[in-house]
């Protein structure tokens, strides 16, 4: 691996260590032992959970506020000097996403200094070798450590298939550039989504180097936040993220090989996925797999004064345009000059559609014309909202005394 880690030896095959059924706390604990943390001792290390929206411990949404707080002990008792840090999605703010997933009160318990990686000013960080990213907007604090751990949740997601270590370095990207992932142009003479080609350019140059993947409660089905809760007990340790990711998606019921960005990223010699190649030092861990349910691959989007022309779309695009109608269907219509209905189309095979229909997604900009349209592959709720009503955010309404 070409970033410097001191936790990982190039020479041996990837270690992996699976703690299951001890708790949140205890299992980290117990899966951190088969790591040298006295190589941390005197540095910096930023711990980077899934705290980017507003939910509740054990929702599946967020990574356990237990596992942090074993993170945090673990690091310290090693001799480190340790911080949490978060930039979260558009319309979240960090303060409020540590409070609502209980981070925060297991940081204030041990004096742990929190970070919303917002504040300061982005710098640049540029990709060598990216083929669809050439540079990232990083958050500042991120190269001030010396040591960065990925500590996601255990999650399917609509666009990428999964989400774990490897993904959720994303958070270390600075404010809306994020959505820059999914705003990307196809890519000419290849059949794969842009956003899983950037999540391999990121990881070029932007890895974790220690994983600690939370399967307390993941997410199965629509996540990355509108899935079903999934118990498993278990936390996965590895300081090839890769790997640890790898091992994650076989407790999952899948296979990191059939994660393209997984496997782009193991293509690119950025880590390990064969598990014939990976030592996973807990005995019979895969006895401990659940099926992880799919995001579905067709939904079912009929909302009132809406019309979804929807010919040939992919899966992508449907959950995200569900997911937006869902939050914010019964509130667009206020910022529209004509009330009466809104028209939106997705999907390549569109031809012939109405007036000032929105066009969202890259399959639909040979139909767009002089029609709104936002991009991306798949498009992003807050570009689609932003389209509408001028605003990245809206205020929930307010109930009137007949409601």
């Amino acid at each position: 691996m070409d970033i410097d880690n001191p936790f990982f030896n190039i020479q041996s095959c990837s270690e992996v260590t699976v703690a299951h059924g001890r708790g949140p706390y205890q299992n980290t604990v117990w899966a951190l032992k088969s790591i040298p943390l006295e190589a941390a001792r005197g540095r910096r290390v930023l711990l980077k959970p899934n705290a980017g929206r507003v939910a509740q411990p054990c929702s599946g949404i967020t990574t356990h506020p237990e596992v942090v707080a074993a993170a945090i002990d673990a690091f310290r008792e090693a001799g480190a000097d340790v911080a949490v840090g978060e930039s979260p999605i558009t319309g979240v703010k960090a303060t409020e996403a540590f409070d609502a997933t209980g981070i925060a009160a297991e940081a204030k318990k041990r004096n742990c200094p929190l970070i919303d990686m917002d504040v300061r000013p982005f710098i640049e960080m540029e990709i060598p070798d990216g083929r669809v990213l050439h540079k990232l907007q990083l958050c500042a604090d991120v190269p001030e450590f010396d040591i960065i751990v990925s500590i996601p949740v255990m999650k399917m997601h609509m666009h990428t298939d999964v989400t774990l270590s490897v993904k959720n370095m994303k958070g270390c990207l600075w404010r809306r550039s994020k959505v820059k992932l999914h705003m990307l142009a196809p890519i000419e003479g290849s059949d794969e989504k842009p956003i899983n080609v950037a999540i391999v350019d990121m990881a070029s140059v932007l890895r974790p180097h220690l994983a600690i993947i939370d399967g307390t409660v993941g997410m199965e089905g629509l996540g990355p936040g509108a899935g079903e809760p999934k118990r498993l007990d278990c936390v996965v340790v590895g300081a090839d993220g890769f790997a640890a990711d790898a091992v994650a998606c076989r407790l999952m019921g899948t296979r990191a090989e059939d994660v393209p960005h997984l496997r782009m990223g193991a293509e690119r010699n950025l880590g390990v996925i064969d598990l014939n190649r990976i030592n996973v030092s807990s005995e019979n861990w895969q006895d401990w797999s659940c099926c992880f349910a799919k995001p579905p691959q067709n939904l079912s989007i009929k909302f009132p004064k809406i019309t979804v022309w929807d010919n040939n779309s992919c899966s992508a695009c449907q959950s995200t345009l569900l997911l937006f109608l869902k939050e914010f269907a019964d509130r667009i219509f206020d910022y529209l000059p004509d009330k009466g209905h809104l028209d939106i189309a997705i999907g390549k095979g569109n031809t012939d559609l109405p007036e000032k229909t929105l066009c969202i997604g890259n399959c639909t900009a040979q139909c767009r014309q002089d029609k709104p349209y936002v991009p991306g592959c798949p498009p992003v709720a807050s570009e689609i909202l932003k389209k509408l009503t001028g605003h990245t955010t809206l205020e929930p309404r307010k109930q009137t005394e007949k409601e």
